[in-house]
């Protein structure tokens, strides 16, 4: 197997949703993050045969690659038909440090990587436009009726304010200070969690009408603090807003367990990320020091991976 000296490498990052999960469902606004200390690096380069994959989850020709990959086998075909171009003899290689299943946009970020190396591969000009629409088919794939949210946030440097089927609000960071990440090792449980609170709407309207609403409001709150660099003010509102959750029983015990740690160990604020019921919390802190002593506590506490992620590196 001869392969070409030339890379073609397409970035991309994960994303982490800071306020508003779950609310957002229900009409009200939610801030998502880019989070580059979770990186995705897709390589491109010439090959012979046919086109071959190289990644965590799976390695060789990708014609015999699991249904996983699916959108990935529909992405080279929407582009090589948009540029006339016959997508054959290349060599893939994914490297991802997005942990999957964990509601930090990974299939979205990947598809984001390579869709960049393809286009420099064949040396095509690529605007904003264009990657939205082609993450979009690739994620109707995985999801099947997706937000919007991951194409937008794992591609971009800014932090987004959105409200679902409304609007996408790119908006700038002025805040100094570090986010932690902790994986409760325990694979999120979504789809279950949303159901849930459907029915804690059908049991209790108007209660469950006046939780989401507060979550909302935080958001709002929460944007203005990043925009006027308020970081305590941040840190009480994401606190707040993981009380709500747990109200709306979407918490568990592994993530309220993480989110004491963080806060006995000096925490600002912290909250479960995404979807709950396992998956991610996270914590804000006013300094990486401090960050560093909360990331080594989450871990002695039993969080199986971790992150630190400078906020005013945006």
């Amino acid at each position: 197997m001869t392969r070409g000296t030339q890379h073609f490498i397409g970035k991309a990052h994960g994303k982490i949703i800071l306020i508003g999960e779950h609310a957002v469902v229900y009409g009200e606004p939610a801030i998502a993050l880019p989070f580059k200390a979770a990186p995705v690096e897709v390589s491109i380069e010439k090959d012979t045969g046919p086109v071959s994959v190289s990644s965590d989850y799976y390695t060789g020709p990708l014609e015999d690659a699991p249904g996983k990959l699916e959108n990935i086998k529909v992405l080279l075909f929407e582009i090589g038909k948009e540029l006339g171009q016959t997508i054959n003899n290349l060599f893939i290689k994914i490297t991802s440090h997005i942990p999957p299943e964990r509601g930090m946009g990974s299939s979205a970020a990947v598809s984001t990587a390579l869709i960049r190396a393809l286009f420099q591969y064949f040396n095509v000009q690529l605007n904003e436009e264009q990657l939205l629409a082609y993450i979009d088919i690739s994620e109707k794939i995985v999801h099947g009726n997706p937000s919007g949210i991951d194409a937008r946030v794992t591609s971009s440097d800014a932090p987004i304010f959105y409200k679902k089927n409304q609007f996408f609000e790119p908006f700038p960071i002025n805040i100094s200070g570090y986010l932690i990440v902790a994986d409760t090792g325990k694979k999120g449980q979504t789809s279950h969690a949303v159901a849930d609170v459907a029915t804690l709407f059908n049991d209790d309207y108007e209660k469950t009408t006046k939780l989401i609403q507060n979550i909302g409001e935080r958001a709002i709150r929460a944007k203005l603090a990043i925009i006027h660099n308020d970081l305590a003010a941040l840190g009480t509102l994401l606190s707040q807003t993981h009380e709500l959750l747990k109200e709306l029983t979407v918490s568990d015990e592994s993530l309220d367990h993480l989110v004491d740690t963080a806060l006995k160990a000096g925490a600002l604020g912290a909250k479960l990320t995404g979807g709950g019921r396992g998956g991610c919390m996270i914590a804000l802190a006013q300094s990486e020091r401090y960050a560093m002593v909360i990331k080594n506590k989450l871990i002695e506490q039993g969080a199986i991976n971790t992150w630190v992620h400078a906020l005013e590196g945006e």
